[in-house]
């Protein structure tokens, strides 16, 4: 399936200094890694400093009345509603790391689910946050309210709505704040027409705008809307019904690629987003039972793959090896037309890059997030490219709040490229896989939770996946 798709902390000096401005931010010093300020990075690589400074990303940059979080930075941008789910996650992997405290988690998280349960919703075209209970792609960071024209969208509704239910699990103590945050959770959710989103069919429209309608495009084949899909057929409101799992499935690409057979889907984003949610091991619905499968093994063959491809380097970019890799939707260079190798190549700028049997994007441009985003599946070679990276580029690619969202060593055009290009940006939605896919690995943080929650049962159950934790 192809489709469009969609840049602190300043170095500090004393020590003390750090601690006394703390209290405002409301950071604890439970498990900080030692060396993190700034431009400054530890000499050696390590997971744990990479977990922390993403986790910051959501930490330190959600608005401080809304705690919507920004589409990027340090680009002053809108909020990401998508981003903002995935904010509300790695809030739990600050709490089960030390990083904050549950209380601090506890009160971030009710803030912004308060602040998204009262937001506007009409079919208005403006003064309004969404409608039917989704939310529009993008925010204004401070208001809420929708971003110039941009969509309703029922992917980054269901992304956000991914990460309430995963607070709803964690929060289960019979404190007041925690109390509200499950009623406000599940509001949120019980609140989304996903029949309406229908449009009278048999899968799930992409978007509306209240100017024009329904969006002409729908989501079926593989791709990243497995969670979306099943949290709506598991909504005790608004449930779509069981057969549009079979039309999700109808068009899936099946074939073998760089020698592995899987469903192929280029950018690997879309082997990641739903298994940040779901534990897919050992569970399978009819279409997978056929193939003998499970869909983590199928996104664990989807980044072998594409490791391979980039291993292989039909386009000869540089630095591509088997531990330089990963494609993407991520930024870019920006659209210009250069002549590489005595070809003409498009650099783009932000682009979903991939590689698969029946896609192909590639300018040389690689995204950390590719490989963060599938550590789960294939650590043993994941961690390794990971290392690679922050040793070869240092500071150029790492800062902050970890890896920078891309770069492109072969884009030496123009001014201050002559090593290549390294973005500016970081971006909210490719920081979420980082962090979540992290912990998953590690503990299974997020998989555990998800398990527990009764709509992602539900609609597991109507798709017809059976097996493993599903018996239990």
């Amino acid at each position: 399936m192809k489709r469009k798709l969609l840049n602190y902390y300043y170095r500090v000096l004393p020590f003390i200094i750090l601690v006394l401005l703390l209290p405002v931010s409301g950071l604890t010093q439970h498990n900080k890694p030692e060396s993190n300020s700034g431009n400054e990075i530890p000499e050696k690589f390590s997971l744990k400093d990479l977990e922390y400074r993403t986790f910051r990303y959501f930490w330190d940059l959600a608005d401080s009345v809304s705690g919507l979080i920004p589409d990027r930075y340090p680009t002053k941008s809108f909020s990401s509603i998508a981003a903002t789910g995935f904010g509300l996650s790695a809030y739990l992997v600050g709490v089960d790391q030390q990083f904050i405290s549950r209380k601090e988690a506890a009160a971030r998280v009710l803030k912004t689910l308060r602040f998204l349960y009262q937001l506007p919703q009409s079919a208005d075209k403006t003064g309004v946050a969404g409608y039917n209970g989704l939310f529009y792609h993008f925010l204004d960071m401070r208001t809420g309210l929708r971003f110039k024209n941009v969509e309703l969208s029922t992917i980054d509704t269901g992304l956000l709505m991914a990460g309430i239910l995963s607070c709803l699990q964690f929060f289960s103590g019979d404190t007041e704040e925690e109390r509200e945050i499950r009623e406000l959770a599940d509001k949120l959710y019980r609140r989304v027409n996903w029949s309406w989103a229908l449009n009278g069919k048999d899968i799930l429209s992409m978007g509306w705008h209240p100017e024009s309608g329904f969006i002409d495009s729908y989501w079926y084949g593989y791709n990243e809307a497995m969670i979306l899909i099943i949290m709506a057929m598991g909504s005790p409101t608004y449930p779509i019904p069981a057969s549009c799992w079979k039309s999700w499935t109808s068009k899936y690409n099946w074939a073998s690629w760089q020698g592995y057979e899987h469903l192929n889907f280029g950018p690997l984003f879309g082997h990641q987003y739903s298994h940040i949610f779901i534990d897919f091991r050992k569970i399978k619905d009819e279409y997978m039972r056929a193939k003998g499968i499970d869909y983590f093994e199928n996104s664990r063959r989807a980044t072998l793959a594409q490791r391979e491809y980039c291993r292989s380097n039909p386009r000869r970019f540089t630095n591509y090896s088997e531990n330089i890799w990963g494609l993407t939707a991520c930024d870019g260079p920006g659209y210009r037309k250069a002549l590489w190798k005595g070809k003409e190549i498009v650099f783009e700028g932000y682009s979903a890059r991939g590689a698969a049997n029946d896609y192909l994007v590639d300018d040389g441009t690689i995204a950390p997030t590719a490989v963060g985003g599938s550590i789960a599946f294939a650590p043993e070679i994941c961690i390794p490219a990971l290392e690679a990276m922050y040793y070869l580029y240092g500071a150029k690619l790492y800062q902050e709040y970890g890896f920078k969202d891309a770069f492109n060593p072969s884009f030496t055009f123009g001014k201050d490229n002559g090593k290549g290009w390294f973005d500016v940006d970081y971006l909210g939605i490719d920081q979420g896989p980082i962090i979540l896919m992290i912990a998953n690995n590690r503990s299974g943080l997020v998989w555990n939770l998800m398990k527990k929650n009764p709509f992602i049962v539900k609609g597991l159950k109507k798709a017809g996946f059976k097996g493993g934790w599903l018996i239990e």
